[in-house]
């Protein structure tokens, strides 16, 4: 496995469909002339994120690709994942990620864990997924999970024990402030757990949050790639739109999982066992 990854920072116009759309087709032109086999963009990059009750309106119903027509017939030769609104269905509304490929889309994971606390309102709006899974695609086995998703420990676990070697996690991603003194806490916080999945998990890490303003809400960028010995490799600007690209190389995953045999090692029958214990499964007598 090796490819070069674009990540495409950018600022959604919130409910303007049509204008996020020729941007995200601008921004895989740019990514492609860059030389970039996938692009990756932010969370809800199609619509903005605080759609509330226009979510209905705005959702792409699954296996419809009518409405991103432009977006995926530009994956003929590029990747794109992208965060979108989706109808399922059963006509539930989630928060999901898709993934264009060869002019083709599909969902790859329904957020599951919606923030509905401070700020955040989203399980008013959307509900949950029910699954975690890695795919495959023409650059090899990943996973993606979505912003909040990112904060709960068994997912990425679960993704790289399903065989991911690159997890991707898609964010609109608040400052905790109104201005950029917000960015600090947010960005190091983050940045140490992403390190820290990486280089346990030995994966790469790839974090694309959006910028811009939305009701008072400031996003503050700074997505990035992190190597899986937990290294960043590449880092965007804070509060800008930006693009950046870096290299996924397997050798790196061979060398991480050499020199450090933790993730080898780990025994998913003991993870197994002892939940069925405390959660009174079949393990509990």
């Amino acid at each position: 496995m090796k490819f070069t990854l674009a990540i495409a920072q950018i600022d959604p116009v919130l409910g303007d469909c049509a204008a996020n759309i020729a941007k995200h087709v601008d921004f895989i032109g740019r990514a492609r002339s860059g030389g970039a086999d996938l692009v990756v963009f932010p969370e809800l990059s199609l619509t903005g994120y605080s759609v509330k009750d226009a979510n209905w309106d705005l959702a792409i119903r699954t296996g419809d690709s009518s409405r991103v027509r432009a977006i995926v017939e530009a994956s003929g030769d590029i990747a794109v994942l992208f965060g979108g609104i989706e109808e399922s269905p059963g006509y539930g509304i989630h928060n999901a990620a898709f993934f264009a490929e060869k002019g083709k889309l599909r969902t790859v994971h329904r957020k599951i864990y919606l923030p509905t606390y401070g700020m955040f309102e989203e399980l008013r709006y959307f509900s949950p997924g029910k699954e975690v899974r890695a795919f495959d695609c023409g650059i090899g086995r990943v996973g993606s999970i979505i912003c909040e998703d990112l904060w709960h420990l068994p997912l990425p676990y679960l993704l790289a024990k399903d065989g991911a070697d690159v997890i991707f996690g898609i964010a609109a991603s608040p400052s905790r402030l109104s201005g950029k003194e917000g960015i600090e806490p947010a960005m190091k916080v983050n940045l140490e757990q992403h390190r820290t999945f990486a280089r346990l998990l030995s994966v790469y890490l790839i974090f694309c949050n959006r910028v811009g303003f939305e009701d008072g809400v400031n996003f503050w960028g700074r997505s990035h790639v992190v190597k899986p010995d937990g290294e960043i490799a590449v880092q965007a600007k804070a509060f800008e739109e930006d693009l950046v690209f870096a290299e996924v190389d397997g050798n790196e995953l061979r060398r991480a999982r050499r020199f450090s045999r933790h993730f080898l090692d780990d025994d998913p029958e003991i993870v197994k066992r002892e939940l069925e214990r405390i959660t009174g499964g079949a393990g509990n007598h």
